[in-house]
């Protein structure tokens, strides 16, 4: 029989929502003042619970909240693992504060280091390490303010995005750019509100995939991949994962069709995604489990568009929720999903 761990999970939640006030917070010019995404990284009560449920079905387990008294509270339960499904709260390197805490009391724990965390988090950085080993991704530029940052050396239409924020936090329908003096005044606006530089990126017009990825060294595996179908979005929205897209208009109780899993693609762009997606996950020395985002060029060669150490993972079905939605179309259960992060983590440091 195998032994039970003493489990700590910890995680942030984000206040709770109504429909009525998500749908009210729709903005109709995408102006980040007149949306509220501040808590759009965090995740909600029902996830963290389900994450708890599923490891409570081989162990025992405590949850931890990932605010200034969780250092007190990790030192003080000493563990044999942490599951880590915390975001972090203040600064860019946010989502590495609790695997840092961690590190210094000798704890294993779930998930990506300090440093894969922080690297991912800053798009910037990201890139210019995937481009130093010539994997593919936008040609872009970081903008601190709006004079003198080699905007003009990009091709319109481009996108804006934080610099270090995820879960489409800052990225609106209004953030796909055709005009100069449209983007100018977004960014000028978008990096007062965020108080962080902006990455500017040529838009690709190709179609986008999303990687699931799990496990470590040569068990790392890519699970069925999912592509989204940005046609079937609202007229009024563009083809982009927006914001909008993703938090407004797709709905539990008014979901859009908008994922295929497994892709509807050719063996060929499968291993093509596959190879580029496995290449970028070890060259960036994640651990466990990772999302990452892909779309086509315009010669149909895969991009990168974004990675993710640290992915969502919403519990139920009806929810539209990438990593989960690969998982079941490789048979595994959400269940099946965390207990496997944390047997990959267990063994990475020799936890029988």
């Amino acid at each position: 029989m195998t032994k039970k761990l003493d489990v700590v999970l910890t995680y942030n939640a984000k206040p709770e929502e109504s429909a009525e006030e998500l749908s009210s917070n729709i903005p109709p010019s995408g102006t980040p003042d007149l949306i509220n995404d501040t808590y759009a990284e965090w995740d909600t009560l029902e996830t963290v619970y389900a994450i708890r449920d599923a490891l409570q079905i081989k162990h025992d387990v405590t949850m931890i909240e990932a605010n200034e008294d969780a250092y007190d509270k990790l030192r003080s339960s000493k563990p044999d693992i942490v599951f880590n499904y915390s975001e972090g709260i203040f600064g860019q390197s946010r989502e590495a504060q609790i695997p840092a805490m961690l590190d210094l009391l000798q704890i294993p724990y779930t998930g990506s280091s300090p440093l894969t965390l922080t690297t991912c988090l800053d798009k910037a950085r990201t890139k210019e390490i995937l481009s130093y080993y010539n994997i593919p991704n936008p040609k872009f530029v970081v903008v601190e303010n709006v004079s003198g940052n080699g905007l003009m050396n990009l091709k319109l239409p481009v996108m804006i995005k934080p610099l270090a924020e995820g879960s489409s936090k800052g990225i609106f329908n209004t953030s796909l750019i055709s005009e100069k003096e449209e983007l100018v005044n977004q960014l000028t606006s978008n990096i007062s509100f965020y108080n962080q530089p902006f990455i500017v990126e040529e838009f690709l017009p190709g179609r986008e995939f999303t990687v699931a990825i799990l496990g470590n060294g040569d068990e790392a595996k890519v699970l069925p991949i999912v592509e989204l179908n940005l046609n079937i979005l609202p007229a009024n929205l563009n083809p982009i994962y927006s914001y909008e897209a993703k938090w407004i208009v797709d709905t539990r109780d008014n979901p859009l069709d908008i994922f295929t899993c497994p892709a509807n693609i050719s063996p060929e762009l499968e291993s093509q995604i596959q190879k580029i997606a496995l290449q970028t996950y070890k060259i960036l020395r994640c651990k466990d489990w990772c999302r990452i985002d892909i779309r086509l060029d315009e010669n149909n060669i895969p991009n990168i568009i974004e990675v993710n150490p640290l992915p969502g993972v919403l519990p139920d079905p009806d929810n539209n929720s990438c990593y989960p939605k690969a998982a079941r179309a490789a048979g595994l259960s959400f269940d099946d999903i965390i207990l496997t992060v944390l047997e990959a983590a267990a063994k990475r440091y020799g936890i029988k």
